[in-house]
């Protein structure tokens, strides 16, 4: 007796499989669907026994096979090896080269940095010592402008004090000069008036020395 077993394939392609009880006749045949009857018909008119078996599902297309796994896994571990022997150990090396420029360069920023501060310190100090230097000098100019003024002054006060002394002696000497003549002219007067009013001579020393009572007397008032 045969056995027909039908597989349908995407709805279009038709796997089918005559297998006797004895199992020593297996045919399979491939058609369309177009085909399937005429097919089914021709194995039913050989053998009126004949039963048919039709697989209602199709093979699974995402199983893998085991030559499949057997890739998939040799390929993983090459991938594995190369990238533990010589992609991780550039990549390693790599990252290492980028953190030792950083590391280097940031380094060097802060030796700049330190660079740029010394030398602020630096100038700061010099600005200081500048800035002391010249108030010294200026106290120094200060202190000597004043020593030249006072020595200006009193020499000019010393000058004035010669220049009043001489005055004052020239002015007593004129006064004096004059008091004489004065005196001598009011003892003339008083000489006169005294020989006038006697009708005789008077005393000159007398009458000078009268005069000069009266005036020591109008001056001391």
């Amino acid at each position: 007796m045969l056995t027909a077993i039908v597989t349908q394939s995407n709805g279009h392609m038709v796997h089918v499989r005559l297998v006797a009880a004895d199992s020593t006749t297996d045919s399979t045949v491939v058609a369309t669907d177009s085909s399937v009857a005429p097919l089914m018909a021709s194995s039913a008119a050989g053998d009126a026994t004949a039963t048919t078996e039709v697989a209602a599902t199709a093979p699974n297309p995402i199983a893998a096979e085991n030559k499949e796994l057997a890739w998939t896994a040799g390929s993983f571990f090459v991938l594995l090896v190369v990238m533990r022997y010589f992609l991780f150990p550039k990549l390693k090396k790599g990252m290492t080269d980028r953190y030792s420029a950083i590391r280097s360069n940031v380094e060097g920023a802060d030796k700049v940095k330190s660079d740029a501060k010394a030398d602020v310190a630096q100038y700061e100090a010099a600005v200081a010592a500048a800035r002391a230097e010249a108030a010294t000098r200026i106290d120094a100019a200060r202190e000597t402008l004043d020593k030249e003024r006072a020595a200006k002054l009193a020499e000019v006060n010393s000058r004035i004090a010669a220049r009043r002394a001489e005055a004052d002696a020239a002015t007593a000497a004129a006064r004096a000069a004059a008091q004489g003549d004065i005196a001598a002219a009011v003892t003339a007067v008083a000489t006169r008036a005294a020989e006038l009013a006697t009708g005789r001579p008077a005393d000159s020393a007398t009458v000078q020395q009268a005069v000069r009572s009266a005036m020591e007397s109008a001056g001391a008032r």
